[in-house]
């Protein structure tokens, strides 16, 4: 075995996380509750990427939003700051930066960002002012609580600390421009507006806040919607509607009446207009203040909520496929069903006024968890770099890739374009690698077990890898995915097991079953239990003849079902898996075992396009990864497994990809590090192998890495994921966006599963069991741990006489 490239200090050592400087321009932390939309705050401090109107938005702006401070100096003089570090360099547009970017207001001199998922900090520093800022921003997150973490909303704060002599009075002002009624297309910097909207400032009780609507839209139109900025604050001034009388008065009478003492009001309009083209904007800018006194060498906190309701999205995957349903479900004389349908936290909320009161009535208990949850994952034991892989792509779950229908029903995207999303259906064979949901919001999980099963398999046995009859369309014209199908077996027995919900299960068994059925006379020709006929996958082309990766998925799915099966009192089908069992794997290995690696069992590579013949590919495992992470155990021989997963790390791990010839798409490059799909060590690449082989997928990345650990290969696998996070830096790549077809791509949350290798977790909660074996750091360990009932912190650790201590606190949940 060679050795790993990083030594054991590089990939043991305690280096927490950097923080972000302000140069790395991409590192963008993103806010928003699960299917609720999304804003991010920038490493400068800006609140950018609005994607709150139920679909993607990268890039988009919201004119005139912003932050800013005001003060005085030492000689009574104004000191007015937006609450952003500088623009950085290029600075080439045609026609310089729009009036609704601000740019040429004074800004900080820097600032650095640090993420720790959900709370995101960022320090902003100039020499020039007496006052230490920092924000920090976060929306509630609870793992179990899908409705708390469902909030579309945010927490933003200001901690403002005097450094000079004397009291200081400051101001804390909050512009936020209305965007109900507005289609989310940026134009020099703005945003383009459907229907004019309203801006009015409220009080309830201690509450005070801008609320934004625009009465002229009807509530079943797509962007018919609220805004709110909210604040509890005793001392506050608005100015809800900025001046709107051309050009640039709303921006200079906003920053004027600021600066003239800190405190906002109602603009007044100016003299007789002239004639020459006037600019008027139909946009309406509000800005709400918060007020201080901070003595010398104290601080205040201003805290504001941010909160948006746009409840109507379209009845279908797009708003083209709405207006099919609508026209083909008419009939003669008739309008047809509405194309739209509610987001689940319409449910919960009316408006987005009462998602700020919720947030800000509630904010104790929300924050409590909220931390709770952070200091269970961010206090853990394991390497730093692997916290960060699981924190980074919890963010999956919460971005535009994730939503929920007015009934609870999960649906997913596989990623995100930058305007759209990517690849509809709850696609089953991008999905079969993801963890992070099932460990932290099962019930989600469970939403998609349910529409797998019920919704998308049909008599015969055969499921539609992507999901639209849920939303009343057409069956999925495609042939079924072999490893989605199978592998949402899997995905059920795991589903079931960490839950203990035997509804689920009771449920889903007919379909289930009916799912596994399918795989005997579809997939297996000549009825030897090893599958060999045309097999779609997750590489969207068929594989040919036998290969590892989908008969691991089956032989894992086989034994799953055979225990559902026993369990269930279901005698016919655990006898006819069992069977299956007794000999699939074993022919499987003598049909595929080339000495090192599995390979695909061909005779002609090239007879069929697409193909991998004697290469070495990444996830020929996958089915026994999934067993490993299930607590199936060993579906192959173990010490075949073993080697073969070396093999992918030793064959396919490149250190440096600055050689790597690859016409694909290109994920890793230069001297970036990075695990290859597949190679041919040994020769025998067809002319024209299958489709992504030369690419690097962070989430085959990830699950090759927590096999890697299970196997015993630990540096190996840690090797891996420090790679991955190292190419996210925030100057290359977003460190909260691991792209693969689209941004916040589902198959990223395999990354979870490093968590469950390392901590050695086996759970069982039909029988009521857990239990843990971690890898590294065994003799001081902690990690966060969840379960379908609570979640809380594994701690174990030897003392001074060798005895080894266990414990767990429970932060939440009914487990005792």
């Amino acid at each position: 075995m060679s050795n790993p490239i990083y030594t054991h200090d590089e990939l043991y050592s305690r280096n927490p996380q950097a923080t972000y400087s302000d140069d790395a321009t991409v590192a963008k932390f993103l806010l928003g509750g699960i299917g609720t939309g999304n804003v991010s705050v920038g490493s400068r401090g800006q609140l950018c990427d609005w994607e709150i109107m139920n679909k993607p938005g990268k890039g988009n702006p919201l004119p005139y939003t912003f932050f800013a401070l005001w003060t005085r100096d030492e000689n009574g003089q104004s000191i007015g700051k937006v609450l952003e570090s500088s623009l950085k360099k290029p600075h080439e547009r045609s026609h310089g930066y729009s009036s609704p970017e601000v740019a040429g207001l004074p800004r900080f001199e820097s600032a650095s960002l640090k993420g720790e998922y959900p709370f995101v900090t960022v320090a902003l520093k100039d020499e020039n002012l007496p006052l230490a800022v920092t924000m920090e921003a976060f929306t509630p997150f609870i793992p179990l609580n899908a409705d708390d973490s469902g909030i579309p909303g945010v927490i933003i704060r200001y901690r403002v600390k005097n450094l000079s002599g004397i009291d200081k009075s400051v101001t804390i002002a909050g512009s936020l421009a209305n965007a109900v009624g507005c289609v989310d297309r940026p134009y020099f910097g703005g945003i383009s507006v459907k229907e004019e909207g309203k801006n009015e400032f409220r009080k309830e009780g201690d509450l005070k806040g801008l609320y934004y609507t625009s009465p002229k839209l009807s509530k079943d139109e797509l962007t018919y919607g609220s805004m709110t900025l909210l604040t509890k604050a005793k001392d506050v001034s608005a100015k809800p509607e900025w001046l709107n009388t051309g050009w640039w008065d709303g921006a200079h009478d906003f920053w004027d009446d600021l600066m003239e003492d800190g405190r906002l009001e109602t603009p007044k309009a100016p003299g007789i207009r002239g004639t020459f083209n006037q600019h008027y904007s139909k946009e309406k800018v509000g800005s709400m203040a918060i007020h201080e006194t901070i003595p010398a060498g104290g601080e205040k906190v201003f805290e504001f909520i941010l909160a948006w309701h746009f409840p109507n999205r379209p009845k279908g995957w797009t708003e083209q496929d709405a207006e099919s349903n609508k026209k083909s479900s008419c009939c003669a004389g008739c309008d047809g069903e509405a194309s739209i349908t509610t987001n689940y936290y319409a449910n919960l909320w009316p408006s987005s006024w009462d998602v700020a009161k919720y947030l800000e009535c509630n904010l104790s208990r929300l924050e409590m968890h909220s931390r709770n949850f952070h200091r269970a994952l961010f206090t853990s034991t394991l390497p730093d770099y692997v916290i960060d892989a699981l924190a980074a792509n919890i963010v999956v779950i919460r971005s535009t890739t994730c939503y929920r229908l007015k009934d609870g029903t999960f649906l997913a995207w596989e990623g995100c374009f930058g305007d759209v999303g990517c690849c509809q259906g709850n696609c089953s064979h991008v999905w079969n690698y993801t963890q992070t949901m099932a460990f932290l919001f099962p019930e989600l999980e469970h939403s998609m077990r349910r529409t797998e099963f019920l919704v998308e398999t049909d008599e015969s046995g055969s499921m539609a890898f992507r999901a639209m009859q849920v939303y009343g369309m057409e069956r999925h014209n495609a042939l079924p995915a072999t490893d989605g199908q199978l592998g949402a077996i899997i995905r059920l027995y795991r589903d079931w097991k960490f839950s203990g919900d035997d509804a689920l299960l009771k449920q889903v068994w007919e379909k289930a079953s009916l799912a596994l059925d399918f795989a005997f006379n579809y997939w297996d020709t000549d009825g030897d239990f090893v599958l060999d006929s045309q097999q779609h996958n997750t590489y969207d082309i068929e594989f040919y003849g036998p290969n590892s990766l989908c008969n691991s998925i089956f032989f894992a799915a086989l034994k799953a079902g055979a225990e559902m099966a026993e369990y269930l009192c279901d005698a016919v089908h655990a006898k006819k898996y069992r069977e299956a069992l007794a000999s699939g794997p074993a022919k499987m290995d003598e049909l595929l075992w080339g000495g090192e690696y599995y390979i695909q069992a061909i005779d002609d590579v090239d007879k069929y396009q697409y193909q991998y013949g004697k290469g070495c590919l990444s996830d020929q495992l996958l089915g026994q990864q999934l067993a490993h992470v299930s607590g199936l155990g060993y579906i192959l021989p173990r010490e075949h497994v073993r080697k073969a997963v070396y093999s992918i790390y030793k064959y396919n791990f490149l250190a440096d990809m600055s050689q790597h010839q690859n016409v694909q798409r290109t994920y890793a490059l230069n001297d970036e590090k990075g695990l290859l799909l597949c190679t041919w060590p040994h020769g025998g690449r067809p002319r024209f192998p299958f489709v992504y082989s030369d690419e690097v997928w962070t989430g085959i990345e990830y699950q090759v890495a927590s096999h890697l650990i299970y196997e015993g290969f630990i540096d190996e696998g840690l090797t891996i994921t420090k790679a991955v996070r190292e190419r996210f830096s925030g100057f290359n790549r977003n460190p909260w966006n691991e792209i693969e077809c689209g941004n916040h791509y589902a198959r990223a949350m395999a990354s979870w599963a490093l968590l469950i290798a390392l901590s050695g977790y086996k759970f069982d909660l039909v029988k009521g069991e857990i239990s843990f074996v971690p890898v590294v750091n065994a003799d001081d360990f902690s990690c966060f741990f969840s379960t379908g009932k609570g979640w809380g912190i594994y701690r174990q650790k030897k003392d001074a006489d060798g005895i080894l201590h266990k414990e767990t606190e429970i932060l939440y949940g009914l487990e005792k």
